[in-house]
């Protein structure tokens, strides 16, 4: 596997910028997340990556190699596209063994069937193997797109929102699944999504892109305890960061314009009155939403609290985030 170097890489489509003067390092071994809503870069940087498209500006390398003038069947990365592509005129079995039967690979046939039947197995397709892609349901047919990038041996994986159509919980079965197989082939994987669950359980590192921009780059647990900004703190955490006037609660520093307060930094029992709003059981916990002086703030309580609509709770904050007009870290 091999480390991907982005350097100093812009892109533009006619006024629109989608990179702008990106540099990041994808560690060798890593799982590594872009996040970010529509438009902030994520894809963009992958197809950078891929060379379906050419930066206006700026160097890829994997490996230590550069990729200029390469083309995507060059640079030995395997994509997994957000819709997924198929020959529909195959069967699932031929269509994960296709990127087998390159004539630059020269797979044996026992190893084909060996990667076929494994893969099949992980992505639990392994009954439908007989069948044509287009009696596939939509699920079905990702895993298939997933299944073809995963049986080959690649320099990278670039994967761009592969569990978007899949339902809950395959979604969560295939979190763990493809964490696993990274983890155990040590493959380097550059992976896209919005969704912050995906990110915080499957990355060891995870990028922040917002208009094209690199935010933060960290692991999980370093954005989400020490986010560098509102807009990076926004991103992870379930529910989201509160974000309200910095003087709300008193003491806040002189350059801070906003305080940011995870939900479970927010002390019940003493402090300033607070009236619930809301009460959301979720099972293992219940989440209160709160109005304190005129601003919606929601926390997180025992999962068997008696509190109802209309109680006052007393609320302090811990560990709060300052953050100044523009949205920058103060403390």
């Amino acid at each position: 596997m091999a480390e991907i170097s982005l350097t100093g890489v812009s892109k533009s489509f006619g006024d629109d910028v989608a990179l702008d003067n990106l540099t990041m390092t994808v560690p060798d071994g890593s799982f590594v997340v872009l996040l970010g809503p529509t438009g902030a870069g994520k894809t963009t940087t992958l197809r950078m990556v891929s060379g379906l498209d050419k930066p206006d500006s700026g160097d890829v390398s994997i490996g230590g190699r550069t990729m200029a003038g390469l083309t995507p069947a060059q640079r030995n990365v395997a994509m997994v596209f957000q819709q997924y592509s198929l020959y529909p005129h195959l069967t699932v079995r031929e269509n994960l063994e296709f990127p087998l039967k390159s004539p630059v690979l020269q797979t044996p046939a026992a190893e084909i069937k060996r990667k076929v039947d494994e893969v099949a197995e992980v992505l639990q397709i392994n009954h439908k193997l007989d069948n044509k892609a287009t009696a596939l349901s939509g699920g079905e047919m990702q895993r298939v797109s997933i299944g073809r990038a995963l049986v080959r041996n690649p320099s990278v994986y670039l994967m761009d929102e592969p569990l978007s159509s899949l339902d809950a919980k395959l979604r969560a079965d295939l979190r763990v699944e493809l964490k696993n197989i990274q983890a155990n082939s040590g493959a380097t994987l550059l992976y896209v999504t919005h969704d912050q669950t995906e990110a915080m359980t499957m990355a060891t590192h995870v990028g922040v892109l917002d208009h094209g921009k690199l935010v933060q780059f960290g692991t999980p647990r370093q954005i989400y305890e020490d986010p560098v900004s509102v807009y990076a703190a926004s991103r992870l955490g379930q529910p989201r960061i509160n974000i309200l006037p910095a003087d709300v609660f008193g003491g806040a520093p002189d350059a801070a314009k906003t305080i940011g307060l995870r939900p479970e930094h927010i002390v019940q029992g003493d402090g300033e009155n607070s009236m619930v709003k809301r009460v959301e059981r979720l099972g293992d916990q219940t989440r209160l939403h709160l109005d304190f002086k005129d601003h919606d703030l929601i926390t997180v309580t025992d999962a068997h609290t008696q509190l109802k609509h209309g109680d006052i709770v007393k609320i302090r904050p811990e560990k709060p985030y300052y953050f100044d007009a523009v949205g920058a870290r103060v403390v």
